[in-house]
């Protein structure tokens, strides 16, 4: 079978490899759709540190069972659609025994510390796997890159009455925003691009602000009666953004950092103090978060068609990841068919 390769920064190989078959408690599935992250993006550049090379990337991906090995609980039969939670959990590191296995020490993640998923065929275990009998394969490849924003948006408690502020409207963004709004938040969409904006206003939010052309510290004030919001979610990995977030929170607000900077971030640490803010870190997402957004996508509620930036053949899989680093900020999501339906 074919798997795509980044044995390189910058360099990407289709080779053939032979055909896994299932062990104990295991299925493989036949990929039909795989959409790329930001961190395939940055494998691709060489700027993501848990990567060695040769790496297959992608660990967002729906497809069928095609084969089931011993001791697979029933419902998971040859021919169900399915996605995957792509993370592993040890059971014994401090955040497995705290119930938050998302956060396992020793994680690794499909398509970063071990292959992925961007082949013909990929086995799985049966436990990490889910399905949905409404939602195309198509809509089910969205499913675990919304989940990490949903997770931001459940770990900074967004509720009924609060104002949530959510920076970057990529596929990370849009899944905070749409589990905030889905929670009775009045949302506001910070972004630099007036068409992923609106690609936020889509997705739940009820305002949208241009942070490259408008007064982010004026806007907030205005739209909160000069309080600040109650929570601010980063997605987007800046300095500048992850101050703003300090900065803008209302006093005992709270911020939730799912960005990822890639320099040290200086801060005006009187803030914390003084407004007595909750700061929380949020890192992948739970099954929990992963049947909420299969829950919304169900419901019809979110733009499928609108975040899609492109659909690409397996063929073009590698083309695809070097048009991307070329031109970062006019993608949301890129997804490959290996022969999707």
């Amino acid at each position: 079978m074919k798997s795509l390769f980044i044995t390189a920064p910058g360099t990407t190989e289709m080779r053939e490899v032979a055909r896994p078959e299932p062990g104990r408690g295991e299925v493989r599935v036949r990929v039909r759709y795989l959409g790329y992250c930001g961190s395939d993006l940055n494998t691709f550049r060489g700027l993501n540190p848990l990567v060695s090379y040769p790496r297959v990337p992608g660990h967002e991906l729906a497809g069928v069972i095609d084969a089931v090995g011993p001791e697979v609980a029933e419902g998971f039969v040859v021919g169900t659609p399915v996605m995957v939670v792509p993370y592993t959990n040890c059971g014994e590191c401090s955040a497995c025994r705290k119930e938050r296995p998302n956060a396992c020490r020793n994680n690794q993640t499909l398509g970063v510390q071990r292959d992925g998923a961007l082949a013909e065929e990929v086995v799985v275990p049966a436990s990490k796997l889910l399905t949905s009998k409404r939602l195309s394969l198509r809509e089910m490849v969205l499913v675990e890159p919304l989940s990490v924003g949903w997770h931001a948006a459940r770990r900074g408690r967004a509720a009924a009455g609060d104002t949530v502020v959510v920076f970057g409207c990529g596929m990370v963004g849009l899944g905070a925003i749409a589990s905030a709004a889905s929670a009775g938040a009045r949302v506001v969409a910070v972004d630099v691009d007036e068409g992923k904006l609106g690609i936020g206003r889509a997705a739940g939010a009820a305002e949208t602000i241009n942070s490259k052309t408008d007064d982010l510290h004026r806007q907030l004030q205005a739209l909160t009666e000069e309080r600040g919001p109650d929570l601010l979610i980063e997605g987007v990995g800046l300095p500048e953004t992850f101050r703003a977030c300090v900065e803008e929170a209302c006093f005992a607000g709270r911020v939730v950092y799912v960005g990822y900077a890639k320099e040290s971030v200086e801060y005006a640490t009187k803030y914390f103090v003084m407004k007595e803010i909750d700061i929380m870190g949020s890192r992948n997402a739970t099954p929990d978060d992963f049947r909420g957004v299969i829950s919304y996508l169900e419901a019809g509620r979110f733009p499928v068609d609108a975040v899609i930036t492109q659909v690409v053949p397996f063929p073009d899989a590698g083309a695809a990841l070097e048009m991307w680093a070329k031109n970062p900020r006019t993608v949301t999501k890129i997804v490959v068919d290996l022969g999707g339906q």
